[in-house]
């Protein structure tokens, strides 16, 4: 088979594997999805060598969606709070539709990131380095001041946290709203910089 043949059966019997672990609410090995799909096992390891490239090809399938919607926002010319808005809620709206379409496979697929964060590192790394460069950008425009872009990309990253974060969604969905993102985002072009701000004033607690 050539390599856009494997590639394309890649994504097929991953889109297979996600669909049987839906009706199971199982993890699924390379030999239950040959069953499932009544081929030979041979067939199913040219295209998945070892356990862990179907579970990889699961993983990327996944978080295709949401690749799809940064790629968008990067590609766009909104302005800088717009845009890092954008970037951040529409992820959450994929997730929180995710989550409540099919909470008990969405929380499957929760516990399998977690063990297979390997898997995902890539994607969450990507996701990083666009926010870095929305960073860039905000401070080309005189936000953010001060910072580095790691520490700003940090930072915002502990802000947005638990719309990102699909564990979070399932624990706290009816508490998160896009009306409250688009406060939180607008607090931190409103005033996240370097500057201390007086949290830090004295070493110790004194009565009043």
């Amino acid at each position: 088979m050539s390599e856009k043949e494997i590639d394309e059966l890649r994504s097929r019997f991953a889109r297979e594997a996600m669909a049987l672990m839906e009706r199971t609410g199982e993890e699924v090995t390379r030999t239950r999805l040959a069953a499932e799909l009544k081929i030979a096992r041979a067939r199913l390891d040219v295209v998945f060598p070892e356990e862990g490239d179907l579970l990889e090809a699961v993983t990327g399938e996944w978080f295709a969606p949401k690749l799809a919607v940064m790629d968008e926002v990067m590609a766009s010319d909104l302005p800088p709070p717009r845009k890092m808005y954008e970037f951040f809620a529409r992820r959450f709206r994929l997730l929180r539709q995710n989550f409540r379409d099919d909470p008990a496979t969405f929380n499957l697929y929760v516990e399998m990131g977690e063990r297979y964060f390997e898997y995902a590192r890539s994607y969450i790394d990507l996701g990083d380095h666009y926010l870095c460069e929305l960073v860039a950008e905000a401070q080309a425009e005189g936000f953010l001041a001060g910072l580095d872009v790691d520490t700003a990309m940090s930072l915002i990253n502990q802000m947005v946290n638990c719309y990102l974060q699909p564990y979070m969604i399932a624990m706290i969905d009816d508490r998160l709203s896009e009306e409250k993102l688009a406060l939180i985002v607008g607090a931190i072009f409103d005033g996240l910089d370097a500057k201390d701000g007086g949290a830090r004033g004295t070493q110790d607690i004194r009565a009043a």
